[in-house]
């Protein structure tokens, strides 16, 4: 099984192009969208997100704008769950909290509707990459301080050098497909 795994993820890693000094110098931006152009490996990388929670209690899946929305979105459906969008300001229409984040590159703020997450309600968090771990651990607190529990991260690539994963939440497993 670990052998048809590995194939699984090769696969899905070939479909993804760096950029080089995207969007600024020295950056190499992982580039999903060739991914998405693929059936197959949208359909493997569903299923390789949905792996390590499938037998878990999930009430929410909350996606980070924007690549957040592609996968998430699937993955709450396939769990029966619901989905949150955690936006950037200004996007979300009613009463928001908002949590700011530093970036490889600057910094950023993130909103979600006040009203979207009920108390003790477990909610798993996914993007499409993690990196500094800023957006991830941004998202947290927002959750934190709405009630709800964050029970797992969900990534499709994991830039490890950048050792994001290390301000997340402790305890709660962090999932990627491939880590580089």
């Amino acid at each position: 099984m670990k052998k048809i795994e590995q194939s699984i993820k090769d696969y899905i890693a070939e479909t993804i192009r760096t950029i080089p000094d995207f969007p600024e110098k020295g950056i190499k931006f992982k580039d999903i969208t060739t991914l998405l152009q693929d059936p197959r490996a949208l359909e493997l990388t569903s299923f390789m997100l949905l792996q390590p929670y499938r037998h878990k209690e999930v009430d929410f899946v909350v996606g980070l704008e924007s690549r957040g929305f592609l996968f998430g979105t699937n993955l709450a459906q396939d769990l029966n769950a619901g989905f949150i969008p955690i936006r950037k300001p200004g996007k979300l229409p009613s009463n928001t909290l908002s949590e700011t984040y530093a970036l490889e590159y600057g910094k950023d703020n993130i909103e979600i509707h006040e009203d979207a997450i009920f108390e003790g309600a477990k909610v798993l968090i996914h993007d499409d990459l993690i990196a500094t771990g800023g957006s991830a651990a941004a998202a947290t607190k927002l959750i934190k301080r709405l009630g709800g529990d964050v029970i797992g991260y969900s990534f499709i690539i994991e830039l490890s050098f950048l050792e994001g994963k290390n301000i997340l939440k402790t305890g709660v497993p962090v999932e990627s497909i491939i880590i580089e």
